[in-house]
């Protein structure tokens, strides 16, 4: 799993850009200046600041962040200028010198090609039932070119003019989710203009967000087969969930608290742990399963959703282990006694004061908790931070 590097100040940086961005988009779409697209305000502009490319390049983010300076000291000398008359010419003059001497980043990196769905956001949530529905879809429309598992080895592939993407891989990571409708939506094209991938023009919206809800949790299971780590960050899916005595409620109400998903395939209740709250999975209501946690989902969607991400066919007795914000982080295989610092599968890099720097807790599952809580995810998906 990929960390921001020198997040200290380059992950706010990225932050800003991409703040400015959505408030500009709200401020035009709230005075009708902005279209719409696929139900959402579009993005006006065939260019955006491209966070992603600064993650690459530090040098130029580094520009970036002192042009940024310069620019905030500019706007204050014209403020100083409208008040400070006796000065003013003294301060109008010194701004044409800073807009000079300011470091300008080059534009090929900062900008990158946008679509009017560059900046949607999923209405899904992720949920098991979208990837329920998304699998469905793909094994009608994808499947042929794309392949079962997703890497692009599908019967029809060899036929294509250019060789379908491996969507295991860090493809869908690097893309924004509004691009990734775009191009389902609307096809692909290479330099030249000439077609690489059909549009579905014909997917609603909503099945559109479901295929690519599937193609991330499909892609997360087989980069977890292929390397035996999430080489990209994966959120728990959305799946009710039944409490005893309470009402029915999403899972993504828990968040701000670290989660424990256990799914069905032992009859060893598990011990309450204030650490982490407890979700027991099982594939049906009726399944034939002793309660072990006073919470159970129980739908087929979600069984089928945790084993795709979980990367295996067999998910009875696997355990699984989602930081306070939601990320998916650590995997126990079933019939495994307790956690180790070894069944952390989203790692980042530790930074100093990191959990390593401590005395170990006395249980694995402290470690591996403590490590978790020093080693949050920052990630940046298509340029936006998550």
């Amino acid at each position: 799993m990929t960390a921001l590097a020198d997040a200290g100040w380059l992950n706010p940086l990225i932050g800003l850009l991409q703040g400015v961005q959505l408030g500009l988009l709200r401020l035009l779409a709230w005075l009708g200046l902005a279209g719409s697209s696929h139900g959402q305000p579009a993005w006006p502009w065939p260019l955006r600041l491209s966070g992603e490319n600064l993650l690459i390049d530090l040098g130029q983010a580094r520009r970036l962040a002192l042009t940024l300076l310069v620019l905030s000291l500019v706007v204050l000398l014209l403020l100083g200028a409208l008040v400070w008359r006796r000065r003013r010419w003294l301060l109008l003059g010194s701004v044409p010198l800073l807009l000079v001497l300011a470091p300008w980043p080059q534009a090929e990196v900062v900008l990158v090609p946008a679509y009017p769905t560059s900046f949607h956001r999923s209405p899904t949530g992720f949920s098991a039932a979208s990837i329920a529905q998304g699998r469905a879809l793909y094994a009608q429309h994808c499947v042929g070119c794309h392949g079962a598992d997703g890497r692009g080895q599908g019967p029809l592939a060899a036929a294509q003019a250019v060789w379908p993407p491996n969507l295991a891989g860090p493809l869908l990571w690097r893309r924004a989710d509004g691009d990734l409708l775009w191009h389902v939506l609307h096809g692909t094209k290479d330099r030249h203009g000439a077609t690489t991938m059909p549009a579905f023009d014909r997917l609603a919206d909503a099945e559109a967000w479901a295929l690519i809800d599937f193609m991330k949790a499909q892609g997360a299971g087989q980069s977890l087969r292929a390397t035996g780590v999430w080489s990209q960050p994966i959120g728990l899916p959305e799946v009710i969930v039944r409490c005893e005595g309470r009402e029915p409620r999403p899972l993504s109400t828990w968040r701000g608290q670290r989660l424990r998903i256990v799914a069905a395939g032992s009859a060893a209740a598990l011990p309450e742990d204030p650490r982490v709250v407890t979700v027991q999975l099982r594939p049906a209501a009726s399944a034939a399963q002793p309660h072990v946690a006073d919470c159970v989902a129980d739908s087929p969607a979600a069984w089928e959703a945790f084993a795709l991400i979980a990367g295996t066919d067999q998910l009875g007795g696997t355990q699984l282990l989602a930081d306070r914000d939601g990320w998916l982080r650590a995997r126990s295989a079933p019939g495994k006694a307790g956690w180790s610092e070894d069944d952390l599968l989203c790692r980042t890099a530790a930074g100093p004061g990191s959990a390593q720097d401590d005395p170990p807790p006395a249980d694995g599952l402290g470690a591996l908790i403590a490590r978790m809580d020093a080693e949050p995810v920052r990630f940046l998906k298509g340029g936006f931070v998550h």
